[in-house]
């Protein structure tokens, strides 16, 4: 039988240990020896977030009981004084340069968005993390409730996280979108949160095409109206112009305005674009794709520890979050590598039971197809005379 090392090991084999211990360097220049190791950090941050830890001393507990594995793990003696320690004080951007590199190697194994296009499509979006007033008043959103917002940007390409932020709750989500340097080319999808028609207009002049739906209260005339097919559901499509006051003066470029009535439900939605070459049915199934963001966000809440924190500082719940998004890369290379059919949610529920398994991944993910083995059980047999 071959040996293996431990299910763990070969997860951590899936990062680039040169990029990232010179990210390490950039980030944190020269330290004391016998201090906490960023590997040690993202070790203890990753088996916490796999196994499903709850607190600093679940972390240290998991660590003590698996003393066997740590040579090929390669961290260090952790404490959780030591990982409180450097989760307040080793600076969070060292998990965004991270976080960059594991996207960059899954962008290598990604699978199609499924259109016939060929740009990158993007969907952007934003959830709220609640949080305790009392022990974070400092992100105060509401009255009796304070949160943090996790900005995403879904690749499709994999539906992996592209590009993330994560922002007092109270910031604006056009605010951080307008802050965002895109491919030229790019699609991006994104609901009327983001409608800020300056914005827009910017967008067109970068190349970049966007997908969004009209607000209710917009004022604009038609200026083109083309035909539209008998079936699937379009109801118009028009070239429209806005016609409210800009206070600055200047006019917008005009736009594509597509009506879609959704056959299975009945509702009626209005998207805007600023691509006139694609079929209106392709524009409203570009929209319908944006759900995936919202099942992104889902899965990581339900699945990862980003909304328990093991620590009480900006710096602490950053670290703690971005580590989350860079298992969750971690968890997409594999399924790509392994070409494992199942989903995410099942890996992670096997590498929760096996993670200090000396077993192999490709056996544990695509076990092979042997017969069950022979009962122990003593059977009788009635013997008619």
């Amino acid at each position: 039988m071959a040996y293996c090392n431990s299910v763990l090991s070969q997860i951590l084999n899936f990062v680039p240990r040169l990029e990232f211990e010179k990210a390490a360097n950039r980030v944190d220049g020269k330290r004391r020896s016998d201090a906490l190791s960023r590997w040690s950090q993202f070790v203890a941050l990753a088996i916490g977030q796999i196994s499903g830890r709850r607190s600093l001393r679940d972390i240290e507990a998991t660590f003590s009981s698996q003393r066997q594995h740590r040579y090929h793990v390669g961290h260090q003696k952790i404490s959780r004084s030591a990982l409180g320690r450097a989760n307040e004080r080793l600076d969070y951007r060292f998990y965004e340069q991270v976080f960059n590199c594991l996207y960059q190697r899954c962008t290598t194994q990604r699978r199609g968005h499924g259109f016939r296009f060929k740009n990158k499509l993007f969907s952007l979006d934003a959830s709220l993390i609640d949080v305790s007033m009392k022990v974070f008043p400092w992100v105060k959103f509401g009255r009796n409730k304070s949160a943090f917002k996790l900005h995403i940007g879904l690749d499709h390409d994999g539906l992996i996280p592209a590009f993330a932020c994560i922002t007092e709750g109270k910031v604006s989500d056009s605010d951080y979108a307008k802050k965002l340097a895109l491919p030229r080319g790019s699609v991006l999808v994104f609901d009327r949160g983001y409608n800020s028609y300056r914005w827009h207009d910017t967008l067109s002049l970068q190349g970049i095409f966007f997908v969004s739906r009209l607000r209710g209260n917009a004022q604009y005339r038609v200026l083109e109206r083309r035909a539209v097919p008998a079936r699937g559901g379009i109801t118009s499509d028009q070239t429209i112009e806005y016609t409210a006051a800009r206070k600055d003066g200047t006019p917008l470029q005009p736009i594509r305005r597509v009506g879609y009535r959704d056959p299975d439900t009945g509702k009626h939605y209005v998207f805007i674009s600023n691509q006139f070459q694609w079929s209106a049915q392709t524009i409203a199934a570009i929209y319908k794709q944006r759900w995936q963001v919202e099942l992104f966000f889902k899965w990581i809440k339900q699945n990862l520890k980003i909304k328990a924190f093991l620590g009480n500082t900006e710096n602490a719940v950053m670290t703690q979050i971005m580590a989350a998004l860079c298992i969750y890369l971690l968890l997409a290379y594999l399924k790509f590598q392994s070409k494992f059919h199942q989903s995410l949610q099942q890996i992670i529920r096997l590498l929760q039971l096996n993670l200090f398994a000396r077993r192999s991944l490709q056996d544990l993910l695509r076990p092979a197809d042997t017969p069950d083995p022979p009962s122990p059980q003593l059977r009788l047999a009635l013997v008619r005379n």
